[in-house]
């Protein structure tokens, strides 16, 4: 009887201490680890194969984690998670809006690193399968394309991006309801819902910088108070 193989999580970390506590709780809860001191050593090892979660610190030797992400996203899609003692909302807002999945400032508790490294994996694996497309669809809005199965999303002026798995599952809910309100547990259906997730709020924010929309002003995703969330568009599906 065959088993499914550990997950692979890689440790992008200059503090040997902290590291090596990483390495040690990931290890005691079965899953296999391997550590990179600067940024420039994980990127050249995701040329060779890649983790199902990558646990990223901002303050690297080499290159700011920020960057790292950028080159990271543009290339490959995995689990995502920051830990940094740089707590400041703005590197917060910025990292979440690169595409990581959370963030967790240090000094962390072991158990909570564990629950999120899950809480991602769960989301990754729960993604349709679309190698062969058949449940891949998508779907045109406003000018906009989405493909459910890459999480492409493609611009009016051809440009393409690829969103996150959180954001790709919050725009799939919006476009299968469109033009109905939404509330924040509707717009978590089919998602792990706890209370490490980050706030609905934040995530109708990062997509709405996705789509150019100015939060103040936003004519695709619209606030409804007191109800929820709306996208106020003509979706057709292929």
């Amino acid at each position: 009887m065959s088993h499914a193989p550990r997950p692979l999580i890689h440790v992008v970390e200059d503090d040997p201490a902290i590291a090596r506590l990483i390495e040690s709780t990931l290890q005691r809860f079965d899953f296999r680890c391997e550590l990179f001191a600067t940024g420039g050593d994980f990127l050249r090892q995701l040329r060779t194969y890649t983790p199902q979660v990558a646990i990223l610190d901002l303050g690297l030797p080499d290159m700011d984690g920020l960057e790292v992400m950028q080159q990271l996203r543009a290339r490959h899609r995995f689990g995502l998670l920051i830990v940094t003692g740089r707590g400041d909302t703005h590197d917060r807002v910025m990292g979440l809006e690169l595409g990581a999945d959370d963030y967790m400032t240090k000094p962390f508790e072991p158990r909570e690193l564990i629950a999120r490294v899950r809480s991602i994996l769960r989301r990754y694996q729960s993604e349709p399968a679309s190698s062969n497309g058949s449940t891949s669809r998508r779907a045109w809005f406003a000018g906009w394309q989405f493909d459910t199965g890459t999480h492409r999303l493609t611009r009016p002026d051809g440009k393409e991006d690829t969103l996150s798995v959180a954001e790709a599952q919050l725009l799939t809910v919006l476009l299968e309801h469109a033009n109905q309100i939404l509330s924040r547990d509707q717009l978590l259906d089919g998602r792990d819902v706890c209370a490490l997730d980050r706030s609905i709020d934040l995530r109708i924010s990062r997509l709405r910088r996705r789509l150019d929309e100015n939060p103040q002003h936003a004519k695709l995703i619209k606030t409804v108070y007191g109800a929820g969330y709306l996208l106020a568009a003509t979706v057709s599906w292929q």
